[in-house]
């Protein structure tokens, strides 16, 4: 009997918030004070869902996408997802593997914006795993013969040999009228230098001829006839240049002798830079027409 009002007589000094614990946890609390809260009572059982007690809990953020492990992969596989891209007609630059480039970046977001997601330009593993996956089952495209242009046969040496030569002839046609019309007004100085018995503008202009002529002369040999062939013509730095190979036949009795000379001028009244020069000094033609600068346009 004395215990029971003494456990009543502790239960009214008990917080009113004690009054929802049961009988027995009331008594261990009587029993060994420590085991209980310092309020008296035991400790608050942790808030469970719904009833709003305790620290709100931060909501889980979704983690962020990795563009990084494309972009710093191996550059095979961005040369990959580059063909990838060409594949899929979204991509013409150059297979370099540069994702980070205004055109990879343009073409990745083209892509995906065709399949309905951000166009940010650039790719997560996942995405690109599924942009080389799309790719290897795109159909091969085959071009119609009809739209397909014809390429032309690869050159050889032998085309490219004839094709030079074309273009001299046309030159050469083109410039023949003129060098012919050259040679003949020579031919006729020529002549008419023979015929006054060494006098005249021939042998003024071209003195290797005229001591030519002398030494002919006083050999007892005489100039029949004389045939022109045109060596070559074109443009100098002072106007047009013409070389022409000229054959002499001289007689001595009943001896007949050819002999040739290399006519060179600049065209004009009179001619200019005029020489002429043995057929078979063709080291001294050649230096003439470097340093008349002569563009061919015979040979």
């Amino acid at each position: 009997m004395r215990r029971s009002l003494l456990f009543l007589g502790l239960a009214a000094l008990v917080p009113a918030s004690s009054f929802g614990q049961s009988a027995g946890e009331v008594e261990r609390c009587f029993q060994n004070p420590a085991a209980c809260s310092t309020g008296g009572g035991s400790a608050a059982p942790a808030p469970g869902p719904g009833t709003g007690g305790g620290a709100p809990v931060a909501a889980t953020r979704p983690a962020a996408p990795d563009y990084t492990t494309v972009l710093q992969s191996p550059e095979a596989e961005r040369k990959r997802i580059q063909e990838s891209l060409r594949t899929l007609d979204k991509y013409s630059g150059p297979i370099d593997g540069d994702l980070q480039s205004d055109a990879s970046v343009k073409a990745i977001g083209d892509w995906q914006k065709g399949r309905g997601t951000p166009a940010v330009g650039k790719l997560t593993p996942a995405e690109a795993q599924q942009l080389n996956a799309e790719a290897s089952r795109a159909p091969i495209r085959r071009i119609e013969p009809s739209t397909q242009a014809t390429a032309p046969p690869p050159a050889t040496n032998a085309d490219a040999l004839k094709a030079l030569r074309d273009r001299l002839a046309e030159r050469r046609k083109a410039a023949e009228p003129k060098a012919e019309a050259a040679a003949q007004a020579l031919i006729r100085d020529l002549k008419a230098y023979v015929a006054s018995d060494g006098k005249g503008i021939a042998g003024d202009q071209f003195a290797t001829f005229a001591k030519w002529y002398a030494d002919n002369k006083a050999a007892g040999r005489s100039v029949g006839e004389i045939a022109p062939a045109i060596d070559d013509y074109g443009d100098a730095k002072s106007g047009a240049a013409a070389t022409a190979e000229v054959r002499f036949e001289t007689k001595q009795g009943a001896e007949t002798y050819r002999q040739c000379l290399v006519f060179a001028w600049i065209e004009g009244a009179p001619r200019k830079n005029a020489e002429a020069f043995s057929c078979n000094d063709v080291a001294a033609v050649e230096k003439w027409k470097a340093d008349q600068a002569l563009r061919s346009a015979w040979r």
